[in-house]
């Protein structure tokens, strides 16, 4: 693994903006400059060996994580997730009937050196899927035309439109309503989900995007409807689980499963919450791809990552221990806190690179990296892309 220089496409910005990267927040370089959201002044390389004991680390870790979903229902911690008492049995029901799911990322610490380890999952509304799966791929062929010897992991499109052609036996119709929220307005959420829903129309389904604000609950026949108030049989949302439970409308959503299926399915909430990094510590305890986690206390660590269980872009973060201790702001924290080791993201050239490695059904699919001058990926962090030599003409 090593982190290489080098000069972008001359129309660069041009070429992401007609791929459909019309958001990102700028980011910061190692001084504080502002650098481009999409970097493709640098790029990471990696050995295929690497990348092959990613995708076997990838693969193990999503195992590790249904079987904790399963050591959850049995044993009903949800109040260890922060999750409305009432929707408890329904994610135990959501789990044992097999909702169906469909992608998820992981975001790693990976220096080249010692196996990766886990310091989330983003199992419910993972973003940077365009950048992983489109933009970085045409940068690949565009800056490295001789294709017999350089590689991407990412086969990120590929699987995700046979993904949707293996569940589309498990819902209720060929039609697949694709929502997203109309309160963000960087145009990432809109975007991430016209990207999917044309993996489903590939599929074969029949789509239909709307925002989540314009689904509409026919309180008469008890089932949701869209604008053309047409019934609405799956739905995916780009709305993470724990503010869909938040309000009324998250009671509908719940009363409707599974004859109205939502995608990611709602025994997703588990996942999606940092809870689950206590629970995996607590089934695999020293395992090479995990660090020592805990629920509302650091116990014996006096290095840690507190992180609120249901935060989001790196906000609420606090980092305590080797001269590294820092805070950043947000609304999260309320519901709680998981301490995590610290175990602080890798530097090359005065940048760490997290590594977001996807999972689509439960195969891994890609990677995709973020990187930044801090300790903590935020929404200041540069999305960069990577390759893999070819050697020998080998796969």
């Amino acid at each position: 693994m090593k982190r290489v220089r080098t000069q972008p496409r001359p129309n660069w910005r041009s070429i992401v903006e007609s791929q459909g990267l019309v958001y990102g927040t700028p980011a910061r370089d190692a001084r504080g400059a502002a650098r481009p959201y999409w970097d493709e002044s640098v790029y990471y390389e990696f050995d295929m060996d690497e990348v092959l004991a990613l995708e076997a680390d990838v693969e193990l870790l999503h195992s590790m994580c249904l079987k904790a979903v399963e050591q959850v229902v049995l044993m009903e911690r949800y109040a260890d997730f922060a999750l409305p008492e009432w929707s408890w049995q329904p994610i135990a029901e959501s789990w044992r009937r097999s909702d169906p799911h469909v992608y998820g990322r992981f975001d790693l610490r990976y220096d080249g050196r010692r196996p990766a380890v886990l310091l989330e999952y983003n199992a419910d509304t993972p973003t940077t899927l365009l950048e992983a799966a489109i933009l970085q791929w045409y940068w690949l062929k565009d800056k490295f035309p001789d294709s017999d010897k350089w590689d991407q992991w990412n086969s990120l499109h590929e699987q995700l439109v046979d993904r949707w052609k293996v569940v589309r036996d498990l819902l209720p119709s060929n039609e697949l309503h694709f929502t997203w929220s109309g309160v963000e307005t960087t145009g990432e959420d809109q975007i991430t989900t016209t990207y999917l829903q044309e993996t489903a129309a590939e599929a074969g389904f029949t789509t239909v995007g709307l925002m989540i604000e314009d689904v509409g609950w026919d309180s008469a026949l008890q089932r949701f409807v869209d604008l053309e108030e047409d019934q609405i049989d799956t739905i995916f949302k780009l709305h993470p689980w724990e503010w869909v439970l938040e309000d009324e409308f998250g009671r509908n959503v719940v009363s409707s499963l599974p004859q109205t299926m939502w995608i990611e399915p709602l025994w997703k909430t588990l996942l999606s919450n940092k809870a689950i990094l206590a629970v995996l510590w607590e089934m695999y305890p020293g395992h090479p791809n995990l660090l020592p986690a805990y629920l509302d206390d650091p116990h014996e660590l006096t290095e840690y990552v507190r992180k609120p269980k249901l935060g989001r872009e790196g906000a609420n973060i606090t980092v305590v221990g080797a001269g590294m201790d820092t805070a950043t702001g947000g609304v999260y924290g309320e519901e709680g806190f998981v301490y995590q080791l610290l175990d602080p993201l890798p530097q090359f050239d005065d940048m760490r690179p997290a590594l977001g490695a996807w999972v689509v059904g439960d195969s891994s699919a890609g990677l995709g990296i973020r990187e930044t001058a801090g300790l903590v990926t935020d929404d200041g962090a540069a999305f960069v892309p990577h390759r893999i030599p070819i050697k020998d003409g080998s796969p």
